[in-house]
C-alpha cells in the first residue's frame, strides 16, 4: 500500500524525542526538555503586532508563490548589506519554513544519484531530504580539534565526479561553533577547482552569535560565487517564530525559479500575515534581538561551566545557536545499573527513563559519544537537568 519512499522514511528524531518528553509530562512525570532547537522566550511583541494588524486588514489570503514582494525586498537588502554582495527580489523566494525551503532547494536541484556532501555531525533532516530527492549523502566525519568543522582538504578528499553540491551549516546545529574566516578562504579555493558544484549555506543561526554580529559566510571572501551558493535561511531562530513557518532562499536566479515552481504545486505559499510579521521582524527588532543575544550568552556560559564541573564530561564553549555538545564517550562501554551503554542512543535513552532529562543523542547527527543539549530555556531548569545528569553518570560502575 505504501511507497518505497516512504517506508524507509523515518520521522525527525529531534521532533519525535520532544514528543516523547511531552508525553511522559502529560502523563505527570516532572520532565526536563533539552531537545527542541528553539528558544523558550516569546516572539517579540512588535512581530506580534505586525501580524494582528495584518489580520485586521484581511492579509488572510493567497500571496504569490514566492512571497510578499515587500518581504522579499527586505530580504534582499538585509542579505546585500550582511554580506557586501548584491541581491534583488527576484533572486529571492520565500516559502512555508525553513525546512521545507531546503527540501525545496534539494528537490530542485538534486538528480538521481548525485551525491551531496555533508558534514558531521550534521542537522537531522539533511541526509533524509537528500535521499528523498534521490541523491546519495556523502559524509565527512570532521574531527574536535577542528570544532566539528570540515576543512576544505577533507571535503576535496570527498568531491568525485557525481559531487552536485556542499551543505554547510554555520554556527552549526548541534555544535554551535562556526567557520574560521581562512576555513571559508580555504574552501572558497577548493570550490573555484570545481565549477558544476554548488553550496548550501544553512545560515538559519547566523544572527545568533556571540563575539561577532555576524557569523563569517563564504561569500564574504570570494563575491565571485554567488551565483553558485544558495543561501538559507528564516525567521524561527532568531526572532523566537518556530511555529509561525516562514523560510527562504536566495540565489541563482534559475535555481530560484525552479523552486518558485516547486513551492507553487506543493505549499502553495506561507502565510500573508506570517510574511507581514517577518518585514517587522527583519526591519524594526535591533533591541529586542540584541537582549535575546545576552540572555543566550549568559545561559551558554552557565551551561558549559556547569556541564565541564560533571566527573568524565567535557564540553567546548560554542560560538553561536543554542546548543551544546558534550562528550560523554568516557561512559560508552560502561555499565549502567547492570546494563551495558554501548551508544549516545542509548545513554540518552535512560537518562530519560532514570532521569527524567531529555537529550538527541549524537549518533543521529551522525557522531556517536556525543549529546545535544539545548540551552534556550531558563537557567533554574538547566541547573536542575545538570544535577539530574550528574546523578545519572554517578551510577555508572
Amino acid at each position: 500500500m505504501l511507497s518505497q519512499r516512504v517506508k524507509s522514511l523515518k520521522p525527525s528524531p529531534t521532533l519525535a524525542l520532544a514528543a516523547k518528553a511531552k508525553e511522559l509530562k502529560s502523563q505527570g512525570h516532572n520532565v526536563i526538555s533539552l531537545t527542541v532547537g528553539e528558544p523558550d522566550w516569546d516572539t517579540f511583541s512588535s512581530i506580534k503586532k505586525a501580524a494582528y494588524d495584518a489580520i485586521e486588514q484581511g492579509e488572510t489570503k493567497y500571496t504569490p508563490s514566492n512571497g510578499l514582494p515587500d518581504l522579499r525586498k527586505a530580504i534582499a537588502e538585509q542579505t546585500s548589506s550582511d554580506l557586501s554582495v548584491n541581491y534583488g527580489p527576484d533572486e529571492v523566494t520565500v516559502t512555508a519554513g525553513g525546512k521545507f525551503v531546503i527540501f525545496s532547494a534539494l528537490q530542485s536541484i538534486i538528480d538521481p544519484g548525485d551525491e551531496v556532501i555533508i558534514p558531521a555531525p550534521y542537522w537531522v533532516s539533511y541526509p533524509t531530504q537528500v535521499e528523498l530527492a534521490e541523491g546519495k549523502p556523502i559524509f565527512v566525519t570532521t574531527k574536535k580539534e577542528n570544532r566539528f568543522t570540515a576543512t576544505a582538504e577533507e571535503l576535496e578528499q570527498a568531491i568525485t565526479d557525481k559531487t552536485k553540491l556542499i551543505i554547510l551549516n554555520s554556527p552549526s546545529n548541534p555544535t554551535g561553533n562556526m567557520y574560521t574566516d581562512s576555513a571559508l578562504r580555504e574552501l572558497a579555493s577548493v570550490l573555484k577547482k570545481y565549477p558544476q558544484i554548488l553550496l548550501m549555506s544553512d545560515d538559519i543561526y547566523n544572527r545568533l552569535v556571540f563575539e561577532k554580529s555576524l557569523a563569517p559566510h563564504i561569500l564574504h571572501f570570494a563575491p565571485e560565487l554567488k551565483d553558485r551558493v544558495i543561501i538559507i535561511n528564516g525567521v524561527s531562530k532568531t526572532y523566537s517564530m518556530t511555529g509561525w513557518r516562514l523560510g527562504w532562499a536566495l540565489g541563482h536566479k534559475e535555481i530560484i525559479g525552479a523552486m518558485n515552481k516547486y513551492q507553487s504545486q506543493s505549499v502553495s505559499c506561507a502565510a500573508a500575515f506570517t510574511q507581514k510579521a517577518s518585514i517587522q521582524a527583519i526591519q524594526g527588532t535591533a533591541s529586542e534581538l540584541a537582549d535575546s543575544l545576552d540572555k543566550l550568552k549568559k545561559r551558554r556560559d552557565f551551561v558549559v561551566d556547569n556541564l565541564n564541573q560533571l566527573p568524565n564530561i567535557s564540553v567546548e564553549v560554542p560560538d553561536g545557536a543554542f546548543y551544546v555538545w558534550p562528550d560523554i564517550s568516557f561512559y560508552l562501554g560502561k555499565t549502567w545499573k547492570g546494563q551495558k551503554v554501548e551508544n549516545s542512543s542509548q545513554f540518552s535513552s535512560l537518562l530519560l527513563e532514570d532521569q527524567m532529562v531529555a537529550t538527541v543523542p549524537g549518533v543521529e547527527f551522525g557522531l556517536d559519544g556525543y549529546l545535544r543539549i539545548s540551552y534556550a530555556l531558563d537557567e533554574s531548569k538547566m541547573k536542575e537537568a545538570i544535577e539530574r545528569i550528574k546523578t545519572f553518570v554517578s551510577e555508572f560502575e
